[in-house]
């Protein structure tokens, strides 16, 4: 295991670079007070302007147990270290469309391919944007500890602002998903198409082996939120979208512009699904 010096506003700070799972799981027990990073993405911001320093980073790059993905038990495991870059790519990209729409909005080339599926999920921003798209296929997150390995649904997962049901010794290790295969979309607002935070974005689903359309929203709540419904109720689903939400006033949107624009992105994904 390499452990490093970094110096940074003039503080040190230990940097160790496991090179397999079960080293990380060690650290992960032995130093509560360590942040865990896979591409840095979000932790390497609060650095640099000072919202945050840990005595100790953890960076979990050289993992080989995290990259990729693959079948398993009839349906995909992800990854935690997926980079978006990794999501937008064929044959993945055909399985889970939506999760790759929202990883081309994600940043510039470079973020895309350094952000990671498990970073969106361990940050839990109600602003993730691929935290909509796992949660329209039933997502549930693989956690790892020194005690053993659990899964727990992502709609339980996630428990507020930058708030997860992750215990101090676990880690996120992947995303397992069962594609229904149906028509999916994802859509956000925000002032430019991508390298800024979504004002609201949506993932929607027509499942109809389940008979059942299903809608996840971003930024329009304290997490996350997802509606469904069935087939035959379609006619009022924008509206019940919109009431689920609890968008908040900020300086990137009104709750009520947030609230009308999920009605409007509801009927655009419809329409898009059924064609």
């Amino acid at each position: 295991m390499r452990v490093t010096r970094l110096v940074l506003v003039f503080r040190a700070m230990d940097v160790h670079t496991p090179r397999t799972l079960e080293e990380a799981l060690r650290l992960k027990a032995e130093l509560p007070e360590a942040r865990f990073l896979q591409g840095g993405t979000d932790v390497m911001v609060e650095l640099n302007f000072g919202h945050s320093r840990p005595p100790v980073i953890v960076n979990l790059v050289e993992l080989a147990e995290l990259r990729g993905w693959k079948e398993a038990d009839g349906g995909l495991r992800l990854g935690a270290g997926l980079t978006y870059t990794e999501a937008m790519a064929s044959p993945l990209a055909e399985r889970l469309p939506a999760l790759a729409e929202a990883s081309r909005t994600v940043g510039s080339p470079q973020i895309r391919n350094r952000g990671t599926i498990g970073g969106n999920l361990g940050t839990a921003s109600p602003a993730g944007d691929a935290l909509p798209p796992l949660l329209v296929d039933h997502a549930t997150v693989e956690i790892a500890s020194l005690r053993g390995v659990r899964t727990i649904p992502l709609s339980e997962f996630l428990l507020g602002v930058k708030r997860t049901a992750l215990e101090a010794d676990e880690l996120i290790t992947a995303v397992r998903v069962a594609p229904s295969g149906g028509a999916q979309t994802f859509m956000k607002v925000g002032p430019r198409n991508a390298m800024v935070i979504s004002v609201v974005s949506l993932a929607l689903t027509v499942d109809r082996e389940h008979d059942e359309v299903r809608a996840a929203f971003g930024s329009a709540g304290p997490v996350a939120g997802l509606v469904q419904a069935p087939l035959a109720e379609l006619d009022g689903f924008p509206e019940r979208v919109a009431a689920a939400a609890s968008p908040i006033d900020d300086v990137r949107g009104s709750a009520a512009y947030r609230r009308n624009s999920l009605r409007v992105l509801t009927v655009r994904a419809v329409e898009r699904c059924l064609q």
